[in-house]
């Protein structure tokens, strides 16, 4: 992401980069909702059978970890999407609950939640951490008040869409609706994603002053960043 504050960066390929190419994460959000989806149709074939739930799930869970593998995901990465399944199908087999394999998902929405939160509240916004690290920065990023700036307000973005999906899936889950757990976990998962990378993008190239040299290089100088920090 180079370039200016009015423009996106441009790649070698002189192609708009996004935040979508430097973070990635529509691919990864499409392979998570496809055990869930497994579990459902398993479980409703099955004559809601958890038995057959689980078994769909692990099996589909098993399959994607191995596509994921071969197009050269981390291994580190694919195995907590594996084991995130593996401990969601653990839970609704040991309570007997179907819902209950959605339990994970709800909980980790609503920490997520609050972890970005609380990342804006001590000036170490997880979008400028991603991001950093992304393009090799540490935290140079935040010398830039401008940045920082940005950063906060695009993080804000995610935490509302992880407020969202806890604000649905908890009425949800509270009434033991699986289908429906099922469709808001596809709905509010890949499509969400995509949506806070193109939301987020945007507030972080607009709350950039004129004449900032970009993502890729942080103004460290107050001057040159074109803004007072805070």
């Amino acid at each position: 992401m180079g370039g200016t504050a009015g423009g996106p960066d441009r790649s070698g390929a002189g192609r708009p980069e996004s935040l979508a190419d430097l973070l990635g994460g529509r691919g990864g959000a499409v392979d998570a909702t496809l055990p869930p989806v497994a579990f459902a149709v398993g479980w409703l074939l099955g004559g809601e059978s958890l038995w057959a739930g689980v078994g769909a799930a692990l099996a589909v869970g098993a399959v994607v970890a191995g596509v994921r593998l071969r197009r050269g995901d981390r291994p580190r990465s694919v195995l907590i999407g594996l084991l995130a399944v593996c401990v969601a199908a653990l839970i609704a087999l040991r309570t007997g609950r179907a819902e209950n394999f959605f339990l994970i998902q709800l909980l980790s929405n609503a920490a997520s939640a609050l972890a970005w939160a609380v990342s804006i509240v001590v000036r170490w916004p997880l979008l400028g951490v991603l991001v950093g690290a992304a393009l090799g920065q540490r935290g140079r990023w935040r010398r830039d008040p401008a940045l920082l700036r940005g950063y906060a307000r695009g993080s804000w973005v995610w935490t509302a869409t992880y407020l969202l999906r806890v604000a649905v899936f908890v009425p949800l889950y509270l009434g033991g609706q699986v289908v429906a757990l099922v469709v808001a976990r596809v709905a509010l998962t890949w499509p969400l994603v995509a949506a806070a990378l193109a939301v987020s993008w945007v507030v972080l190239r607009r709350s950039l002053p004129p004449g900032h040299p970009g993502l890729r290089h942080p103004a460290t100088d107050s001057a040159e960043a074109g803004v007072a920090d805070r």
